[in-house]
């Protein structure tokens, strides 16, 4: 862990899981017929403990904020968006709005540095403040934010799962909002993977060939520019990352410190896990990759991670909405191995 950061990820419950376990393989069924479902209440049972795998109260917190990369034309859209989507997200109309809705889970939106003035939002309620400034610099031109800042958004991160788990969430999902923010994702899996950035690089909002091929050497310079250090999760993060992205890695470490099983959204989500592993690699045992995305560099990171995606529906919306379509089979995970008889509990031979 990076000196600077405070945030201390326990060890798995390895004789919770293996209890889950245990119980698995006595559950009234041929052995293990439902599969990886099983093997994903067992790694819950691991990360909360055997008599804690309740995860009837679920959180996606949508973490937002601004690039000043996108004066380098990186998006489809202007930066204006961003501002104008949190206001769609406080007032229930976006896309994760209708999934958390559908799904029974809470959504949670976070100014981590937004250009736009939010303070009515934040004065009701309706949004965290844990902006660090105003939108990240221009990376192509000089690092996106000081390794101070970089710290900063982490922190705040990690305080906001904290939070949630005081207040009886048990399980967290990770979203994000930021015009051009696929952008320093992508560039985050060029410098920790080591692949070409021809072959991150994805149309993000929309954009067309000739956007894409402008992408893509924009990465390539502010890469050139700033030469991140690929072992340094801070200084990655403050020479190519984002506030929300940092943001998010805060959110990953802060719900291992708490023992909350946290989901992974798309590209600029596994971009914030990629930053929290390089400062804890053990986090892989708290996370849980929501969907395979058909942002290119989404795909790369989560091999570099390990970590297997449990749905693949060619999205690439982000806010979280893989998360929340991903959670209730999570949840599915968890009550088969609380509610589903043994062999022995129901009185069947062949147990």
């Amino acid at each position: 862990m990076d000196k600077r950061i405070t945030i201390t990820v326990p060890e798995i419950d390895r004789e919770s899981r293996a209890r889950a376990v245990e119980r698995v393989d006595n559950l009234l069924m041929p052995r293990r017929a439902l599969g990886k479902l099983l093997e994903i209440g067992e790694k819950v049972a691991g990360i909360t403990g055997f008599a804690s795998m309740d995860l009837s109260r679920k959180m996606v917190v949508v973490m937002a904020g601004d690039h000043g990369v996108t004066e380098e034309g990186v998006s489809a859209y202007p930066s204006e968006v961003t501002g104008q989507m949190v206001r769609g997200f406080t007032a229930g109309m976006a896309g994760i709005n209708v999934l958390s809705r559908h799904a029974g889970i809470e959504v949670q939106v976070v100014d981590m540095g937004c250009k736009a003035d939010l303070t009515d939002l934040t004065a009701r309620g309706a949004v965290v403040d844990a902006r660090v400034a105003p939108g990240t610099a221009n990376m192509r031109r000089g690092p996106a934010m000081s390794a101070a800042q970089a710290v900063l958004c982490v922190e705040r991160g990690a305080a906001i799962a904290r939070r949630a788990a005081r207040d009886g969430v048990r399980m967290l999902g990770t979203g994000d909002m930021g015009i051009g923010n696929t952008t320093p994702s992508a560039a985050i899996a060029a410098v920790v993977t080591g692949r070409k950035v021809t072959e991150l690089t994805g149309r993000g909002t929309g954009i067309d060939d000739k956007g894409l091929a402008v992408k893509a050497r924009v990465i390539e310079d502010s890469i050139r520019v700033n030469r991140p250090d690929p072992r340094d999760a801070i200084d990655i993060l403050s020479k190519v990352g984002g506030f929300e992205i940092g943001g998010i890695a805060g959110l990953i470490l802060g719900a291992a410190e708490s023992r909350v099983p946290v989901v992974i959204d798309g590209v600029i989500s596994v971009a914030g896990a990629m930053i929290a592993w390089l400062l804890e690699p053990r986090l892989t045992d708290f996370m849980f990759a929501a969907h395979r995305s058909v942002e290119p560099a989404q795909g790369a990171m989560l091999e570099r991670l390990g970590l297997e995606a449990i749905l693949d529906l060619g999205m690439r919306l982000g806010e979280g909405t893989g998360c929340a379509l991903a959670m209730p089979i999570i949840e599915a995970g968890v009550k088969v191995i609380r509610e589903m008889a043994t062999f022995a509990e129901a009185g069947v031979s062949g147990g």
